[in-house]
């Protein structure tokens, strides 16, 4: 080995440090100036619970540095959407409850309703027929009374005499 050899790799060998270094500082002023990512909207937040839930764990773990951190409002405002919307949903599902409930109890105090007239009308046939019955025939359900019929006074007219008609001309 010859002295020139051990200057040689002494020059070079700045030379690969100096290289490495200045990409190396590159590297980090590209990092440093790259802008930072946008906070996420509310709208991403809704569309992946995932990521909502993960914003909402990261925000809870230092309430006070993230309080007015722009993607953990975001996030707590979308929760707030979500529950609205849930709340509302169940809201809904009550309501078509409810009325489901209100319209099977209208159907049955119609039923009861119907069936206590038809139980008067029952009653009230009964007694009628009891009353008939101490004239004589008893109506039938099967016979219908027609007009006329029943209990309507039948007035009997004299027929004409053909005779008394002759003796007048």
């Amino acid at each position: 080995m010859s002295p020139g050899y051990l200057i040689e790799y002494r020059i070079g060998q700045p030379r690969r440090v100096a290289r490495r270094l200045f990409i190396i500082a590159g590297v980090a002023t590209l990092c440093s100036c790259a802008e930072e990512r946008p906070p996420r909207s509310v709208g991403e937040f809704v569309d992946n619970p995932l990521l909502l839930e993960a914003a909402m764990v990261r925000c809870a773990q230092d309430r006070a540095q993230s309080r007015y951190d722009a993607e953990c409002v975001n996030a707590r405002q979308a929760a707030a959407s979500i529950a609205a919307k849930e709340a509302a949903q169940r809201a809904a599902e009550l309501e078509a409850r409810s009325e489901a409930k209100r319209r099977a109890l209208r159907q049955a105090q119609e039923a009861a309703a119907e069936a206590r007239r038809r139980a008067r009308e029952a009653e009230q046939r009964r007694k009628d027929e009891e009353y008939l019955g101490q004239f004589g025939e008893v109506p039938t359900a099967d016979q219908e009374e027609g007009p006329g019929e029943g209990n309507v006074p039948i007035a009997v007219l004299p027929e004409p005499d053909n005779d008394a008609n002759a003796d007048d001309d």
